[in-house]
């Protein structure tokens, strides 16, 4: 007996000691660049997660799951999203602290089956945290699983407000489609005034109708004419004839287009076939018109889009960035790097404020995540001072560039 009552004092001495050990972590890293160096010890942060634990100084290794199109026709927005949140997770292991990340990334082809198989599966080999879906199509339906599962998740890039809505556990990098609709309404307004406005979009794509519903009742609260509107869907985004026509005759000198850059580089060819030369505007997806294989970037030139990020920027923060993702990757980040880049780091700052350990489950850091989601300030590539709001909305705005010369230019 007694030495039964000797093991079970050590294994409650053992158990004590554990409850009580904390572990150190580095002070806040800065949002992209080079990692700061000789950071200082954070103090120990106490929540109340749904497990009804408090945790100490964040520290561990968080296992981050990547979703988003590796393959198919989508590709160029989910690899560079991966790559952008790789270095991001290199960056912050190398400052040599108590937060580190492992990140898997998964082919979704910008499907939302295929997106929920990926998220499955990297549920099933770990992954706490999850970084997407890249795309609001498939981002919807792996929202949906992760909010059931209470998993945090924060999607680079899937910019519809079905992504986030009724999903406190679910927050966004980028702006939403609501955002851009209203903030390239009123850029033109602003900057385009007198111009007769035509609007081709995809009516079964969530995406590019959310943008649309937006532009256009902002473009009536604004007095901008729309003289035209054309739709299409994915089976039959190969010909715009009967669209670009409709416009021509309308007389628009402008032609918005919330649309992905595919349909996009078909459209511009098709107006310059025809002797039809608008101001072109388009939105985040169609970042990525000038790296698609076999366009001529020619037909782009003084195409006018929205976005949060751009590779030309003068900032040490962004050059810094362009610089190593050219090294790695051979080739000129667009958005969708950007967008991974800062998820990464956004994390990143939400385990320093929530106190989260990496032996703590899933579901209690998703508790912690999501408090302390709304009390982070986050400088990154893709917008300064980033709040979010508790729907999962992220605070900043778009800004707009034009393509001279086959590169993004301020105007």
């Amino acid at each position: 007996m007694k030495k039964k009552n000797l093991v079970a004092m050590l294994m409650a001495v053992a158990m004590c000691l554990g409850l009580l050990a904390g572990c150190t972590s580095p002070g806040g890293a800065p949002a992209s660049g080079e990692p700061s160096q000789g950071a200082q010890e954070s103090q120990p942060v106490q929540n109340d997660n749904q497990g009804g634990q408090t945790t100490g100084t964040a520290g561990g290794t968080f296992k981050l799951g990547g979703i988003g199109p590796l393959t198919g026709e989508n590709a160029i927005y989910g690899k560079a999203a991966m790559n952008g949140a790789q270095i991001a997770v290199d960056e912050i292991n190398a400052l040599g602290g108590a937060i580190r990340f492992e990140l898997q990334a998964e082919d979704d082809q910008a499907d939302p089956e295929l997106g929920v198989n990926a998220y499955h599966k990297l549920l099933d080999d770990g992954a706490q945290i999850i970084v997407g879906s890249v795309t609001s199509g498939s981002g919807i339906a792996v929202s949906a699983e992760t909010y059931k599962d209470r998993v945090f998740t924060l999607t680079p890039s899937g910019s519809s407000v079905d992504v986030i809505s009724g999903k406190d556990n679910v927050f966004q990098v980028c702006f939403t489609d609501p955002n851009q609709g209203t903030g390239s309404a009123d850029y033109i307004a602003e900057n385009l005034s007198g111009a007769k406005v035509a609007v081709i979009y995809r009516n079964d794509d969530a995406y590019s109708q959310g943008i649309r519903d937006t532009f256009v009742a902002e473009a009536g609260a604004k007095g901008i004419s729309i003289v035209y509107q054309g739709t299409f869907t994915k089976d039959t985004q190969t010909d715009f004839s009967v669209q670009l026509a409709g416009a021509q005759n309308a007389g628009a000198d402008v032609l918005f287009l919330p649309i992905y850059y595919q349909p996009a580089s078909v459209i511009l060819a098709q107006a310059a076939a025809m002797n039809y030369a608008p101001t072109f505007f388009g939105v985040d997806g169609m970042d990525g018109i000038l790296g698609m294989d076999g366009f001529d970037t020619k037909l782009a030139e003084g195409v006018m889009l929205l976005t949060p990020f751009s590779a030309d920027a003068e900032d040490e923060r962004t050059q810094g960035f362009v610089k190593k993702y050219k090294e790695l990757h051979g080739e000129i980040p667009n958005q969708f790097a950007a967008d991974g880049y800062d998820a990464v780091y956004v994390i990143y700052e939400a385990i320093q404020a929530a106190g989260c350990t990496a032996d703590m489950s899933a579901a209690d850091i998703c508790e912690a995540l999501v408090k302390s989601m709304t009390a982070i300030s986050v400088d990154g590539l893709t917008g300064q001072g980033m709040t979010w709001q508790s729907t999962g909305e992220v605070s900043k705005a778009p800004m707009a560039v034009v393509i001279k010369d086959g590169v993004y230019v301020t105007p």
